[in-house]
């Protein structure tokens, strides 16, 4: 075969551009989000803020996500990822200037409230982008290379951070990463379009590809919400365990992404500096982990063709390993042995991320962006609930222990959940 004929049957590979613009503003969200946890000690000092203050004020960010991560699923279904996405960044970047002129408490608490319902639609959006854009079977490998994004920024974040903030000072700090959003704003604009076939960047062998074996209601923008749709996300047994067990995936992450610069402080008298060095193996591990679950589930649902072994078994799988590796956490007193466990259970709380997204496409193609934004609002709680309980228990207490307990009590009942509840193979879809 000569050179010309076989140029002439390549195709474009234009949708892990998509991904990787997805990669991108997460990477930004997340940086954005946990910046907090490093400067909260700083700021509760200049503000006179008290161990509960602080977890409410950590917190607020999961209040505000927790409106916009719903609405913003339904926002995605009815008028595209593109439009809603930027709509969404210009309004973060306005919450992170915010939380650099904050005077106060309550002006801190506003801007955080502010920032959660501005990056609320980012994982909807995601999702929704990732169904129109992906092949079913390429559909975890994208998820886990675009969620990659989150445990990556939080441990980039660690050090940069920590650095920035000894060298500019937390508000500009928080200005600083308000201005990065707003220069990946263009990109998505200029490449993005809500339907592949609508992009001069994808040929006809790619687009073939991409709507291979999809379900034709991602193919396309929806217009009309029907109840039906409402009624089939709402009591659909999969999807509510989905939720329920990424609920507890997220009382994880915000836990640790709020409070373990803090613990590491208090408990082993670390500078702000080391912290950050200390805080970046969990989330490194986790990003790796992460980064190898996608592709294991989309090959396990290759071999096997069950979405039960290639989406509910390694939500199982993690969930118990993250409830094991807390438990030393509680008796251990040597911050390098500390750590270690505490990688491990935030590396496998993270590791099945993608399969919790793939669920909701899997099982609800047709919404997929309005059935991960009910999932996500639970998680959005938890972004409420983890500070805002860790820090009354801290409060009451004196210690963390009784904190990682109810961790580990919550990744055993997620398992459990998942074991009786969670079968993606059932055959019910809305499509």
């Amino acid at each position: 075969m000569t050179a010309l004929a076989q140029s002439s049957t390549r195709q474009t590979s234009f949708r892990w551009v998509i991904v990787a613009l997805l990669f991108l503003i997460t990477v930004f969200n997340y940086v954005d989000r946990t910046a907090l946890s490093y400067a909260i000690q700083i700021i509760a000092k200049e503000f006179d803020l008290g161990d509960r203050a602080v977890g409410l004020v950590l917190g607020a960010f999961g209040a505000g996500y927790f409106v916009t991560t719903l609405l913003g699923g339904i926002a995605v279904d009815r008028w595209g990822a593109g439009r809603v996405l930027l709509v969404a960044a210009v309004l973060w970047s306005a919450a992170m200037a915010g939380t650099s002129m904050a005077t106060g408490m309550v002006s801190l608490f506003l801007a955080r409230v502010l920032l959660g319902v501005a990056e609320g639609p980012n994982f909807p959006a995601m999702n929704r982008a990732i169904g129109v854009w992906l092949n079913p079977h390429e559909r975890a490998t994208a998820l886990a290379h675009s969620l990659v994004a989150v445990p990556l920024a939080l441990a980039i974040s660690a050090p940069i951070v920590t650095t920035l903030l000894a060298t500019i000072g937390w508000r500009y700090l928080f200005l600083v990463l308000g201005l990065l959003v707003l220069a990946w704003l263009p990109f998505w604009a200029w490449l993005y379009r809500d339907d592949p076939a609508a992009s001069p960047h994808v040929d006809a062998g790619e687009l073939g590809h991409i709507r291979a074996g999809a379900a034709a209601g991602t193919a396309v923008v929806a217009q009309v919400f029907a109840p039906a749709d409402w009624r089939f996300i709402l009591t659909n047994r999969t999807l509510l365990a989905n939720a329920w067990a990424f609920f507890v995936f997220g009382y994880f992450l915000f836990f640790f992404m709020t409070w373990l610069p803090d613990y590491l402080e208090r408990v082993y008298h670390l500078s702000l500096r080391e912290v950050g060095l200390f805080s970046f193996l969990p989330w490194f591990v986790a990003a790796v982990l992460l980064w190898a679950f996608g592709p294991l589930s989309d090959g396990l649902l290759r071999r096997t063709g069950r979405l039960r072994i290639a989406r509910s078994l390694p939500i199982m799988i993690s969930q118990i390993g993250a409830a094991l590796a807390v438990i030393p956490v509680m008796f251990v007193r040597d911050v390098n042995i500390v750590i270690i466990f505490i990688s491990i259970a935030v590396g496998l709380s993270m590791s099945a991320n993608s399969a919790y997204y793939a669920t909701t496409i899997d099982v609800a193609p047709k919404r997929c962006g309005t059935a991960l934004g009910v999932m996500d609002a639970g998680f959005a709680a938890a972004g409420f609930l983890a500070p805002a309980i860790t820090g009354y228990i801290v409060s009451l207490t004196g210690s963390f222990n009784g904190a990682f307990f109810l961790l580990a009590a919550l990744a055993a009942a997620s398992a459990l959940v998942v074991f009786l509840f969670h079968h993606p193979d059932d055959g019910v879809r809305l499509e």
